[in-house]
């Protein structure tokens, strides 16, 4: 499938075939997609936790509004990132350029991010949404379903996954094969409502 008929084609799914099953070397290989996502200074902070535990599945439901989603879907993947990346061993993220430009990446990171959690935070959450949709399309490009989901306790969540403290959760990808079509798309806003140019038109007076 081409990007752009998978574009077109990607529908939030709300309910998946529970007996459906995916085939692991499937699941490497949009993993192995995702992890392509581009991330700033080549961070790669993002962590994704993919939960195969029925029972884990089930307490994700529970604290997710009971989407059947969370424990329907063939793959469920929680999208998370370690705010703190910028700090760890940020060497290994240019390994492969020379050392001054290595040394200029790292001190430039450091510049940007020490002291700066907002930073911090904005550039995890840029990134794992980044992400969320190159997992999304690769699923399409496999012929699979998929669903963004933000309804849930991101507390309990947490508690459920043992997120480490240092890093945020952002949101959970449900894979797998549609039991039904997805509803019929909602009413798009015009590009005239969405798209501007140079500036946002000031209001008079």
């Amino acid at each position: 499938m081409d990007v752009r008929r998978a574009i077109e084609s990607r529908r939030s799914i709300q309910h998946f075939d529970p007996a459906f099953r995916l085939d692991p070397r499937v699941v490497d290989e949009l993993l192995a997609l995702t992890l392509l996502s581009p991330t700033s200074f080549n961070i790669q902070h993002c962590r994704y936790v993919i939960v195969d535990d029925p029972e884990l599945r089930r307490q994700l439901r529970a604290v997710s509004y009971d989407q059947s989603q969370v424990t329907d879907a063939s793959l469920l993947v929680v999208v998370c990132a370690d705010l703190q990346a910028w700090r760890k061993q940020p060497e290994r993220y240019w390994r492969h350029v020379s050392a001054p430009l290595r040394a200029s990446f790292v001190a430039a990171m450091r510049d940007y991010y020490e002291s700066n959690e907002q930073a911090q935070r904005d550039e995890c959450l840029r990134s794992t949404g980044i992400a969320a949709q190159t997992l999304m399309l690769a699923a399409e490009g496999f012929g699979l379903g998929s669903c963004p989901m933000n309804g849930f306790d991101p507390d309990a969540v947490a508690r459920l996954i043992g997120l480490p403290a240092d890093h945020v959760l952002s949101l959970f990808v449900a894979i797998g094969k549609p039991l039904r079509p997805a509803h019929p798309r909602g009413g798009r806003l015009p590009p005239s409502e969405v798209i501007v140019r140079d500036r946002f038109p000031q209001e008079a007076g």
